[in-house]
Order: structure tokens, then C-alpha cells, then sequence
């Protein structure tokens, strides 16, 4: 499982980014995409000079000094990381084990069509859930442009929750070669604690598995999140690491 879910971290960035090898570390440096990638390992243990040498070519680049791993897979890589300044963050990394349904919930739960015109509030809504900035609706259109590009090519596929007001809750999975990830679930702060998150999920999980999906996975970002996503057919089968620059207080 942990070798598939691999495979796909490498593939995915592809479609949007050229690839730098860097001793065991791989850059991807976006290509045709209005967003930042990120470095990840190719092989082999990590050191700090190795790491130092891929946030240099980052900072030259002007991209940001991120880093993701599977830490069963790379365990040299977050130590390493840590020693050279970045702070780590480990999350559960979880798969889809067993079936299930979308649970009830009196919000309208639909898949965005690339011109739908909710997509921006979609968008913006995961942010919010995430960062704490920003509206619903107020995302950039270039941005937006590039996203509906990726979904009519199939590479990312968006549900929402909905009602008479507009978006409550968005994520979306990204397929590419028999793998998917549900990325980017979030739900705005006043609709939380009404299974929005939870349907919006499984919603996501039910069109992978009809588009062919083999494995369905996901990174939670908390242990809280980690039982949310339990409940809905997820299991732990490993753990994702992320570095990046600390925040300043």
C-alpha cells in the first residue's frame, strides 16, 4: 500500500511541474500552474547537505522551501530536515479499507462541473477551513483558471455541500493511474459539526470508486480529523511528513 501511495506522489505533480533530481531528493518545480511544488525523495538516505542543497535551488527559484515524504518509506528525511532548520510536521496517513455511503445530512451534496459556477466559493471555502483568511468566493482567477482546466482533463474532481445560501463544505481527489487522493476537504467555521466534512468525503470516495480507483488515500490533518475520516472507511497504514520554514511568531 505504502509503495502504491508512493508511486502516485511521484506521478501526480507531473502534470504540472518539471522534475530536478537532486542527489536523493526530486524538485518539482512548477510548469504551466499558478501554485508552488515542492521536493520529495527519490531513493536512498538523506542528509542534511542534501536537503540544504534542494532549499537553496527552492529559494533561487523563488519557490517555497517545502518538502513531503512517507516516513516509513524516507526515515532519514525527517530528521534531516529538522537539522537543517525546517520545522516537521508527521500526520496520519490513511487509506480507504472498507466500503461506504454518503451519510444523511439536509445539505445538497454535488459534483462541479469545470464552469460551474460555484467552483471559486468551492475553492476559497477549503481555504478559509485551512488558513483562517479570505471569503467564500474570493479566490484568484487565474488560479480558478488553471483548476478548471485540471478538472476537465480529469485530473481533479470537486464536491460541495451546499444549501440555499451557497457552499458550506468542498474537497476534492485528483486520479491518475488506478490511485486518488482526497485533498483540500474543508468546511466554513459556522457550518461545522453537522457531518458536512464526513459527507463530503464519502461523496469523493463513491466517484473514485466508480471512476476505478483502486486506492483511495488521505493525510489527516490532526488526530481528530484521523477519526472523522475513520468513520467513514479510513484506516492509518502510515505517516506523512511535510517540512517547511517555521512560522514567526
Amino acid at each position: 500500500m505504502l509503495g502504491r501511495i508512493d508511486a502516485y506522489c511521484d506521478a501526480v505533480p507531473r502534470s504540472g511541474a518539471r522534475v530536478e533530481e537532486l542527489g536523493p531528493l526530486r524538485l518539482f518545480v512548477a510548469d504551466g500552474v499558478p501554485w508552488p511544488y515542492y521536493a520529495r525523495p527519490s531513493g536512498g538516505a538523506v542528509t542534511v547537505a542534501d536537503v540544504r542543497a534542494v532549499r537553496s535551488r527552492q529559494w533561487a527559484l523563488g519557490a517555497p522551501e517545502t518538502l513531503e515524504w512517507i516516513a516509513e518509506l524516507a526515515p532519514t528525511l525527517g530528521p534531516a530536515a529538522l537539522e537543517s532548520g525546517l520545522a516537521v510536521v508527521e500526520l496520519p496517513l490513511m487509506a480507504l479499507d472498507r466500503p461506504t455511503a454518503v451519510p444523511a445530512t439536509a445539505a445538497r451534496i454535488r459534483r462541479l462541473q469545470p464552469d460551474d459556477r460555484a467552483l471559486a466559493a468551492a475553492r476559497a471555502v477549503a481555504d478559509l477551513a485551512f488558513t483562517g483568511r479570505g471569503a467564500a468566493g474570493d479566490w484568484p482567477e487565474r488560479r480558478l483558471g488553471a483548476v478548471r482546466d485540471r478538472m476537465a482533463a480529469g485530473l481533479m474532481v470537486t464536491y460541495v455541500a451546499e444549501d440555499a445560501g451557497g457552499v458550506l463544505a468542498a474537497g476534492s481527489h485528483q486520479p491518475a493511474g488506478g490511485a486518488t487522493e482526497i485533498v483540500g476537504i474543508g468546511t466554513l467555521p459556522d457550518a461545522r459539526r453537522r457531518g458536512l466534512g464526513a459527507a463530503v468525503t464519502a461523496a469523493l470516495v463513491a466517484d473514485a470508486r466508480r471512476g476505478g480507483a483502486e486506492t483511495v488515500f488521505l493525510s489527516a490533518g490532526s488526530d481528530a480529523n484521523a477519526r472523522l475520516y475513520g468513520r467513514v472507511g479510513f484506516s492509518r497504514v502510515g505517516t506523512s511528513g511535510l517540512a517547511a520554514p517555521p512560522v514567526s511568531s
